[in-house]
């Protein structure tokens, strides 16, 4: 008879404690949803947080010279990209900030391909393989370190 009043004790006490609350993630994504950007990432001082320096595209062909335009050149530096965050246990859902830069584009009056970029960025992000996106900041500057690249992109990401 003991056993059975401890065990109704025990289960009273359980019923009456407050149910523990999830762990708080360690990145909070902000912005609206479905949005090409965020507005902000959170990134808690628990996170692993990798740094990855600018990357450039490789050519379109394995030994050639041609890289491509814009959106091609996105493309293969996000690859590139993807490769490296899993070299580090990471993904693209991991990237929490990344810088773009990009060069005026051939044919395009001295202006950065920014649709094309855009088209390029858009097949990493809000995708059904990777429904987040990142924050992000886009700029045209004057060179890249050689005259066939048209974007570099660093990026940071966490979890």
């Amino acid at each position: 008879m003991k056993l059975i009043a401890l065990a109704a004790a025990g289960l009273a006490m359980a019923a009456a404690a407050p149910a523990l609350a999830a762990p708080k993630a360690n990145v909070e994504k902000v912005g609206p949803a479905g949005g090409r950007i965020l507005t902000a990432a959170k990134v808690s001082a628990k996170a692993t947080t990798v740094y990855l320096s600018g990357n450039l595209a490789s050519p379109a062909t394995p030994g050639g010279s041609d890289y491509g335009d814009t959106k091609t050149q996105t493309i293969s530096t996000l690859n590139k990209i993807k490769e490296l965050l899993a070299t580090h246990g990471m993904t693209m859902k991991d990237i929490v900030r990344m810088d773009a830069y990009l060069v005026a584009a051939p044919g395009m009056d001295g202006k950065m391909d920014f649709a094309g970029f855009n088209a390029g960025f858009a097949e990493f992000f809000n995708t059904a393989e990777n429904p987040t996106t990142t924050t992000r900041t886009t700029m045209q500057i004057s060179a890249l370190a050689g005259p066939q690249f048209l974007v570099e992109l660093t990026v940071i990401a966490a979890k």
